[in-house]
Protein backbone atom coordinates (compact mmCIF):
# COMPACT_ATOMS: atom_id res chain seq x y z
CA UNK A 1 0.00 0.00 0.00
CA UNK A 2 1.23 3.44 0.61
CA UNK A 3 4.52 4.07 0.93
CA UNK A 4 5.95 6.95 2.74
CA UNK A 5 9.70 8.05 3.88
CA UNK A 6 11.82 11.13 5.61
CA UNK A 7 13.43 13.73 3.47
CA UNK A 8 15.84 16.14 3.92
CA UNK A 9 13.64 19.10 3.31
CA UNK A 10 14.74 22.80 2.36
CA UNK A 11 13.73 25.62 3.79
CA UNK A 12 14.42 29.07 4.35
CA UNK A 13 17.56 30.02 6.02
CA UNK A 14 17.32 33.05 9.08
CA UNK A 15 19.40 35.28 6.88
CA UNK A 16 16.08 34.93 4.32
CA UNK A 17 13.83 37.25 6.66
CA UNK A 18 10.63 36.81 7.90
CA UNK A 19 8.89 33.55 7.06
CA UNK A 20 5.44 35.30 6.99
CA UNK A 21 6.93 37.37 3.68
CA UNK A 22 8.47 34.54 2.27
CA UNK A 23 5.19 32.34 2.29
CA UNK A 24 2.35 32.62 -0.55
CA UNK A 25 -1.10 30.71 -0.98
CA UNK A 26 -1.27 28.23 -3.64
CA UNK A 27 -0.20 29.79 -7.00
CA UNK A 28 -3.31 29.24 -9.00
CA UNK A 29 -5.08 31.93 -6.82
CA UNK A 30 -2.79 34.48 -7.02
CA UNK A 31 -3.08 37.53 -9.27
CA UNK A 32 -0.48 39.52 -11.06
CA UNK A 33 -0.74 42.33 -8.88
CA UNK A 34 -1.25 40.27 -5.60
CA UNK A 35 2.26 38.88 -6.97
CA UNK A 36 3.84 42.28 -6.86
CA UNK A 37 2.72 43.00 -3.39
CA UNK A 38 4.84 39.58 -2.00
CA UNK A 39 7.90 40.85 -3.82
CA UNK A 40 7.41 44.13 -2.46
CA UNK A 41 7.50 42.54 1.21
CA UNK A 42 10.66 40.52 0.44
CA UNK A 43 12.56 39.99 -3.06
CA UNK A 44 12.77 36.36 -1.55
CA UNK A 45 9.46 35.41 -1.72
CA UNK A 46 8.37 32.16 -3.02
CA UNK A 47 6.61 32.95 -5.37
CA UNK A 48 9.88 33.77 -8.02
CA UNK A 49 10.00 29.71 -7.89
CA UNK A 50 6.17 28.63 -7.83
CA UNK A 51 4.96 31.36 -10.44
CA UNK A 52 7.74 32.66 -12.41
CA UNK A 53 7.33 35.17 -15.14
CA UNK A 54 9.19 36.81 -17.96
CA UNK A 55 9.89 35.55 -21.36
CA UNK A 56 11.29 32.49 -20.13
CA UNK A 57 9.82 31.96 -16.86
CA UNK A 58 11.17 28.04 -16.04
CA UNK A 59 14.61 28.85 -17.35
CA UNK A 60 13.99 32.42 -14.48
CA UNK A 61 13.14 29.79 -11.82
CA UNK A 62 15.81 26.81 -12.31
CA UNK A 63 18.28 30.33 -11.91
CA UNK A 64 16.54 31.83 -9.25
CA UNK A 65 16.67 28.13 -6.91
CA UNK A 66 20.44 27.82 -8.07
CA UNK A 67 21.28 31.50 -6.92
CA UNK A 68 19.50 31.21 -3.54
CA UNK A 69 20.86 28.20 -3.03
CA UNK A 70 24.66 28.91 -3.65
CA UNK A 71 23.68 32.47 -1.40
CA UNK A 72 22.17 30.23 1.56
CA UNK A 73 18.83 32.07 1.45
CA UNK A 74 17.52 27.88 0.84
CA UNK A 75 19.46 25.53 2.99
CA UNK A 76 18.61 21.53 3.03
CA UNK A 77 17.95 19.92 6.68
CA UNK A 78 20.74 17.90 8.30
CA UNK A 79 18.97 14.92 8.38
CA UNK A 80 15.93 13.58 6.95
CA UNK A 81 12.70 14.59 8.66
CA UNK A 82 9.14 14.21 8.65
CA UNK A 83 7.26 17.44 9.00
CA UNK A 84 4.12 18.69 11.09
CA UNK A 85 2.03 21.10 9.72
CA UNK A 86 -0.97 22.76 11.20
CA UNK A 87 -3.20 25.21 10.06
CA UNK A 88 -5.73 27.03 12.72
CA UNK A 89 -8.46 28.75 11.28
CA UNK A 90 -11.96 30.13 11.23
CA UNK A 91 -14.65 28.59 9.68
CA UNK A 92 -18.11 29.16 9.55
CA UNK A 93 -18.00 31.10 13.15
CA UNK A 94 -16.27 28.62 14.45
CA UNK A 95 -12.43 28.68 15.17
CA UNK A 96 -11.02 25.48 14.58
CA UNK A 97 -7.38 23.78 13.62
CA UNK A 98 -6.22 20.59 11.44
CA UNK A 99 -3.04 18.50 11.39
CA UNK A 100 -0.93 16.27 9.72
CA UNK A 101 2.31 15.68 8.71
CA UNK A 102 4.08 15.95 5.24
CA UNK A 103 6.40 13.31 4.01
CA UNK A 104 7.59 12.27 0.85
CA UNK A 105 5.22 9.54 -0.46
CA UNK A 106 5.74 6.89 -3.80
CA UNK A 107 4.45 7.78 -6.73
CA UNK A 108 1.71 4.95 -8.18
CA UNK A 109 -0.55 4.82 -10.79
CA UNK A 110 -4.23 5.35 -9.98
CA UNK A 111 -4.88 2.23 -11.45
CA UNK A 112 -3.23 0.19 -8.57
CA UNK A 113 -5.41 1.11 -6.44
CA UNK A 114 -2.89 2.63 -3.73
CA UNK A 115 -3.31 6.62 -4.20
CA UNK A 116 -6.69 7.77 -5.71
CA UNK A 117 -8.22 10.64 -7.25
CA UNK A 118 -11.90 12.29 -7.10
CA UNK A 119 -11.93 15.11 -9.59
CA UNK A 120 -10.92 15.49 -13.24
CA UNK A 121 -8.43 17.62 -14.20
CA UNK A 122 -7.49 20.69 -17.25
CA UNK A 123 -4.20 19.80 -19.37
CA UNK A 124 -3.45 23.37 -19.19
CA UNK A 125 -2.12 23.26 -15.81
CA UNK A 126 -0.54 20.04 -16.04
CA UNK A 127 1.77 21.26 -18.34
CA UNK A 128 3.19 24.36 -16.51
CA UNK A 129 3.28 22.41 -13.54
CA UNK A 130 5.76 19.93 -15.67
CA UNK A 131 8.00 22.43 -17.56
CA UNK A 132 8.26 24.08 -13.88
CA UNK A 133 9.38 20.30 -12.18
CA UNK A 134 11.70 19.86 -15.52
CA UNK A 135 13.80 23.08 -15.32
CA UNK A 136 13.66 22.97 -11.41
CA UNK A 137 13.36 19.42 -10.49
CA UNK A 138 11.61 20.45 -6.72
CA UNK A 139 8.53 20.53 -5.59
CA UNK A 140 7.40 23.76 -3.74
CA UNK A 141 4.47 22.92 -2.72
CA UNK A 142 2.35 20.15 -1.58
CA UNK A 143 -0.30 17.91 -2.88
CA UNK A 144 -3.18 17.17 -0.07
CA UNK A 145 -4.05 13.41 0.45
CA UNK A 146 -6.31 11.95 3.23
CA UNK A 147 -6.05 8.72 4.73
CA UNK A 148 -8.46 6.15 6.84
CA UNK A 149 -7.62 5.44 10.35
CA UNK A 150 -10.18 4.63 12.92
CA UNK A 151 -7.99 4.58 16.02
CA UNK A 152 -6.11 7.47 15.26
CA UNK A 153 -2.99 6.10 15.41
CA UNK A 154 -0.91 8.56 13.43
CA UNK A 155 -2.95 11.52 14.86
CA UNK A 156 -1.84 10.67 18.09
CA UNK A 157 1.60 10.72 17.24
CA UNK A 158 1.45 13.62 15.79
CA UNK A 159 -0.16 14.98 18.82
CA UNK A 160 2.52 13.81 21.02
CA UNK A 161 4.77 15.14 18.79
CA UNK A 162 3.94 18.54 18.56
CA UNK A 163 3.69 19.66 21.99
CA UNK A 164 6.39 21.74 22.00
CA UNK A 165 6.66 25.20 20.15
CA UNK A 166 6.78 25.47 17.08
CA UNK A 167 9.94 25.76 14.62
CA UNK A 168 7.94 27.99 12.34
CA UNK A 169 4.91 29.72 13.41
CA UNK A 170 3.13 32.79 11.64
CA UNK A 171 -0.23 33.96 11.16
CA UNK A 172 -1.54 34.81 7.17
CA UNK A 173 -3.06 38.21 6.10
CA UNK A 174 -6.05 35.56 6.02
CA UNK A 175 -6.23 35.25 9.51
CA UNK A 176 -4.87 31.76 9.37
CA UNK A 177 -2.07 30.40 11.61
CA UNK A 178 0.51 28.43 10.15
CA UNK A 179 2.74 26.21 12.36
CA UNK A 180 5.76 23.59 11.27
CA UNK A 181 7.32 21.09 13.48
CA UNK A 182 10.55 19.21 12.73
CA UNK A 183 10.36 15.68 13.35
CA UNK A 184 13.65 13.63 12.91
CA UNK A 185 13.61 11.03 15.59
CA UNK A 186 14.25 7.64 13.85
CA UNK A 187 12.04 5.49 15.81
CA UNK A 188 9.41 7.99 15.43
CA UNK A 189 9.85 8.26 11.42
CA UNK A 190 10.03 4.30 11.48
CA UNK A 191 6.18 3.83 13.52
CA UNK A 192 4.53 6.64 10.91
CA UNK A 193 6.19 5.13 8.05
CA UNK A 194 5.09 1.39 9.33
CA UNK A 195 1.38 2.92 10.12
CA UNK A 196 0.63 3.58 5.89
CA UNK A 197 1.72 0.10 4.77
CA UNK A 198 -1.69 -1.51 4.65
CA UNK A 199 -3.46 2.20 3.79
CA UNK A 200 -4.51 3.85 0.97
CA UNK A 201 -4.56 7.53 0.25
CA UNK A 202 -7.32 9.60 -1.21
CA UNK A 203 -5.90 13.31 -2.62
CA UNK A 204 -8.14 15.95 -1.86
CA UNK A 205 -6.24 18.86 -3.41
CA UNK A 206 -3.56 19.16 -5.87
CA UNK A 207 -4.58 16.04 -8.58
CA UNK A 208 -2.93 18.28 -11.34
CA UNK A 209 0.24 17.99 -9.07
CA UNK A 210 0.18 14.53 -8.75
CA UNK A 211 -0.38 13.53 -12.46
CA UNK A 212 2.77 15.99 -13.10
CA UNK A 213 4.65 14.13 -10.73
CA UNK A 214 3.87 10.87 -12.45
CA UNK A 215 4.68 12.39 -16.07
CA UNK A 216 7.62 13.48 -14.82
CA UNK A 217 9.01 10.45 -12.96
CA UNK A 218 8.14 8.62 -16.61
CA UNK A 219 10.19 11.62 -18.27
CA UNK A 220 13.46 11.89 -16.27
CA UNK A 221 13.63 7.49 -16.46
CA UNK A 222 12.71 7.92 -20.13
CA UNK A 223 16.22 10.29 -20.54
CA UNK A 224 18.18 8.92 -17.99
CA UNK A 225 18.25 11.44 -15.64
CA UNK A 226 16.56 8.83 -12.81
CA UNK A 227 16.30 5.23 -12.18
CA UNK A 228 13.30 3.08 -10.31
CA UNK A 229 13.96 3.99 -6.26
CA UNK A 230 15.06 7.27 -7.08
CA UNK A 231 14.25 10.74 -5.25
CA UNK A 232 11.77 11.39 -8.67
CA UNK A 233 9.58 8.74 -7.71
CA UNK A 234 8.56 10.30 -4.37
CA UNK A 235 6.06 13.36 -4.45
CA UNK A 236 6.02 15.99 -0.75
CA UNK A 237 2.24 15.01 0.16
CA UNK A 238 0.47 16.32 3.25
CA UNK A 239 -1.35 13.51 4.89
CA UNK A 240 -4.49 14.34 6.80
CA UNK A 241 -6.37 12.15 8.92
CA UNK A 242 -10.18 11.58 6.65
CA UNK A 243 -11.92 11.73 10.52
CA UNK A 244 -10.18 14.87 11.55
CA UNK A 245 -12.72 17.36 13.61
CA UNK A 246 -11.07 19.84 11.91
CA UNK A 247 -11.67 19.00 7.82
CA UNK A 248 -13.47 21.77 6.24
CA UNK A 249 -14.63 20.99 2.76
CA UNK A 250 -16.83 24.27 1.36
CA UNK A 251 -19.16 24.05 -2.08
CA UNK A 252 -18.44 25.30 -5.30
CA UNK A 253 -21.27 27.23 -6.47
CA UNK A 254 -22.17 27.63 -10.07
CA UNK A 255 -22.58 30.76 -11.82
CA UNK A 256 -24.08 30.87 -15.75
CA UNK A 257 -23.74 33.14 -17.76
CA UNK A 258 -24.26 33.95 -22.23
CA UNK A 259 -27.02 31.37 -22.69
CA UNK A 260 -29.78 32.68 -25.17
CA UNK A 261 -33.23 32.81 -24.74
CA UNK A 262 -32.71 32.59 -20.82
CA UNK A 263 -36.01 32.34 -19.25
CA UNK A 264 -36.27 32.32 -15.27
CA UNK A 265 -40.11 31.24 -15.52
CA UNK A 266 -39.48 28.70 -18.32
CA UNK A 267 -36.26 26.97 -16.07
CA UNK A 268 -38.77 26.83 -12.84
CA UNK A 269 -41.42 25.24 -14.48
CA UNK A 270 -38.75 22.62 -15.89
CA UNK A 271 -37.29 21.72 -12.70
CA UNK A 272 -40.60 20.96 -11.70
CA UNK A 273 -40.71 17.14 -13.28
CA UNK A 274 -37.34 17.16 -11.02
CA UNK A 275 -37.77 18.90 -7.79
CA UNK A 276 -40.20 20.77 -5.32
CA UNK A 277 -40.14 24.00 -6.04
CA UNK A 278 -40.23 26.71 -2.81
CA UNK A 279 -40.71 30.58 -3.43
CA UNK A 280 -38.01 32.36 -0.87
CA UNK A 281 -38.04 35.77 0.21
CA UNK A 282 -34.80 36.29 1.94
CA UNK A 283 -31.43 36.02 0.67
CA UNK A 284 -29.66 36.43 3.49
CA UNK A 285 -31.19 33.00 4.54
CA UNK A 286 -30.88 30.81 1.98
CA UNK A 287 -27.23 29.00 2.87
CA UNK A 288 -29.14 28.55 6.54
CA UNK A 289 -32.35 26.54 4.85
CA UNK A 290 -30.09 24.91 2.31
CA UNK A 291 -28.03 23.51 5.35
CA UNK A 292 -31.37 22.41 7.11
CA UNK A 293 -31.92 20.05 4.01
CA UNK A 294 -28.08 19.06 4.23
CA UNK A 295 -28.37 17.78 7.47
CA UNK A 296 -31.28 15.56 6.56
CA UNK A 297 -29.59 14.00 3.86
CA UNK A 298 -31.70 15.64 1.25
CA UNK A 299 -30.40 17.27 -2.01
CA UNK A 300 -31.15 20.56 -2.61
CA UNK A 301 -29.88 23.77 -3.84
CA UNK A 302 -30.70 27.55 -4.02
CA UNK A 303 -31.66 28.78 -7.50
CA UNK A 304 -30.61 32.53 -7.54
CA UNK A 305 -31.79 35.31 -11.03
CA UNK A 306 -31.51 38.18 -8.68
CA UNK A 307 -32.90 40.74 -5.82
CA UNK A 308 -34.16 39.47 -2.28
CA UNK A 309 -36.10 36.26 -3.74
CA UNK A 310 -34.88 32.81 -4.97
CA UNK A 311 -36.16 29.62 -5.65
CA UNK A 312 -35.48 26.31 -3.16
CA UNK A 313 -35.01 22.86 -5.76
CA UNK A 314 -35.60 19.70 -3.15
CA UNK A 315 -34.50 16.59 -5.31
CA UNK A 316 -38.05 14.29 -5.46
CA UNK A 317 -36.48 11.26 -6.60
CA UNK A 318 -33.34 9.58 -7.88
CA UNK A 319 -34.97 8.03 -10.21
CA UNK A 320 -34.61 10.08 -13.02
CA UNK A 321 -30.33 9.56 -12.49
CA UNK A 322 -30.79 5.94 -12.45
CA UNK A 323 -32.75 6.22 -15.94
CA UNK A 324 -29.59 9.09 -17.60
CA UNK A 325 -26.69 7.82 -16.22
CA UNK A 326 -27.32 3.76 -15.30
CA UNK A 327 -23.41 3.33 -15.69
CA UNK A 328 -22.34 5.13 -13.00
CA UNK A 329 -22.19 3.93 -9.66
CA UNK A 330 -24.96 4.73 -7.17
CA UNK A 331 -22.34 7.33 -5.03
CA UNK A 332 -21.47 9.02 -7.73
CA UNK A 333 -24.98 9.33 -9.17
CA UNK A 334 -26.42 10.86 -6.01
CA UNK A 335 -23.93 13.39 -5.23
CA UNK A 336 -25.31 17.08 -5.03
CA UNK A 337 -23.02 17.84 -8.53
CA UNK A 338 -24.13 15.03 -10.47
CA UNK A 339 -27.75 16.20 -9.91
CA UNK A 340 -27.14 19.99 -10.81
CA UNK A 341 -24.98 18.78 -13.42
CA UNK A 342 -27.08 16.11 -15.08
CA UNK A 343 -30.54 17.13 -14.49
CA UNK A 344 -30.57 20.89 -14.87
CA UNK A 345 -27.47 22.28 -16.10
CA UNK A 346 -27.55 19.59 -18.80
CA UNK A 347 -30.78 18.87 -19.28
CA UNK A 348 -32.33 21.61 -19.07
CA UNK A 349 -29.94 24.25 -19.90
CA UNK A 350 -28.48 22.19 -22.51
CA UNK A 351 -24.55 23.07 -21.08
CA UNK A 352 -22.94 19.78 -21.87
CA UNK A 353 -19.58 18.55 -20.40
CA UNK A 354 -16.93 19.84 -22.52
CA UNK A 355 -18.94 23.11 -22.56
CA UNK A 356 -18.16 23.05 -18.67
CA UNK A 357 -14.78 21.78 -18.67
CA UNK A 358 -14.10 25.06 -20.84
CA UNK A 359 -16.24 27.19 -18.80
CA UNK A 360 -17.86 28.69 -21.52
CA UNK A 361 -21.57 29.14 -19.73
CA UNK A 362 -20.37 28.33 -16.53
CA UNK A 363 -17.85 29.84 -13.60
CA UNK A 364 -17.09 28.40 -10.12
CA UNK A 365 -17.03 30.59 -6.87
CA UNK A 366 -16.51 29.42 -3.24
CA UNK A 367 -17.76 32.77 -1.81
CA UNK A 368 -21.46 32.80 -1.64
CA UNK A 369 -21.45 36.61 -1.48
CA UNK A 370 -19.41 36.42 -4.95
CA UNK A 371 -22.20 34.56 -6.34
CA UNK A 372 -25.18 36.96 -5.41
CA UNK A 373 -23.28 39.87 -6.28
CA UNK A 374 -22.23 38.13 -9.73
CA UNK A 375 -25.78 38.14 -10.55
CA UNK A 376 -26.99 41.03 -9.38
CA UNK A 377 -24.29 43.28 -11.03
CA UNK A 378 -25.54 41.64 -14.61
CA UNK A 379 -22.47 39.57 -14.95
CA UNK A 380 -24.17 36.07 -15.00
CA UNK A 381 -27.83 35.43 -15.23
CA UNK A 382 -28.12 33.33 -12.51
CA UNK A 383 -26.64 31.08 -10.02
CA UNK A 384 -26.75 27.88 -8.54
CA UNK A 385 -25.97 27.57 -4.47
CA UNK A 386 -24.59 24.25 -3.36
CA UNK A 387 -23.88 22.21 0.22
CA UNK A 388 -20.69 20.92 0.42
CA UNK A 389 -19.75 17.35 -0.94
CA UNK A 390 -19.29 15.20 2.01
CA UNK A 391 -15.80 13.54 2.72
CA UNK A 392 -16.99 9.97 3.22
CA UNK A 393 -18.73 10.56 -0.87
CA UNK A 394 -14.94 11.50 -1.13
CA UNK A 395 -13.94 8.49 -0.71
CA UNK A 396 -16.69 6.55 -1.75
CA UNK A 397 -16.03 7.86 -5.38
CA UNK A 398 -12.72 7.41 -5.53
CA UNK A 399 -12.88 3.68 -4.04
CA UNK A 400 -15.47 3.26 -7.51
CA UNK A 401 -12.60 4.05 -9.65
CA UNK A 402 -14.73 6.83 -10.37
CA UNK A 403 -13.70 11.00 -10.65
CA UNK A 404 -16.45 13.58 -9.67
CA UNK A 405 -16.96 16.74 -11.60
CA UNK A 406 -14.54 19.44 -11.60
CA UNK A 407 -14.62 21.86 -9.06
CA UNK A 408 -17.18 19.64 -6.48
CA UNK A 409 -15.15 19.81 -3.80
CA UNK A 410 -12.50 23.40 -2.07
CA UNK A 411 -10.94 21.76 0.75
CA UNK A 412 -10.45 25.11 3.23
CA UNK A 413 -7.41 26.21 4.07
CA UNK A 414 -5.09 25.98 1.46
CA UNK A 415 -2.12 24.89 2.39
CA UNK A 416 0.51 27.72 2.41
CA UNK A 417 3.60 27.00 0.18
CA UNK A 418 6.99 28.31 1.16
CA UNK A 419 7.79 26.49 4.66
CA UNK A 420 9.09 23.01 3.26
CA UNK A 421 9.97 22.59 -0.26
CA UNK A 422 11.16 19.10 -1.66
CA UNK A 423 14.47 18.80 -4.03
CA UNK A 424 14.35 15.67 -5.27
CA UNK A 425 17.85 15.08 -5.83
CA UNK A 426 18.71 12.49 -2.82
Amino acid sequence: MAEIKAFKGMRYSENAGNIKELCCPPYDIISDSQREEYLKQNQYNIIRLELPKGEEPYKNASEILKMWQEKGVLVKEDKPAIYIYEEEFTAYGQRKSIKGIIARVKLEEFSKGIILPHEFTLSKAKEDRFNLMKATNCNFSQIYALYMDESHTTLNTIDEKSQDKAKLEFTDDDGVTHRLWIVTDEDVIAKLIDDFKDRKLYIADGHHRYETALNYRNYCREKGISKAGDAQDYQMIYLVDMEHPGLVVFPTHRLVRDLKNFDKNKIISQCKEYFYTEEKTDVKNMEKDLELLYSQGKKAFGFYCGGNSWVQLTLKSFEPLNELIPNVSKVSRELDVTVLHTLILEKIFGIDKENMANQINLTYTKYFDEAIDGVNNGDFQCAFILNPTRVSEIRDVALEGEKMPQKSTYFYPKMITGMVMNELCD
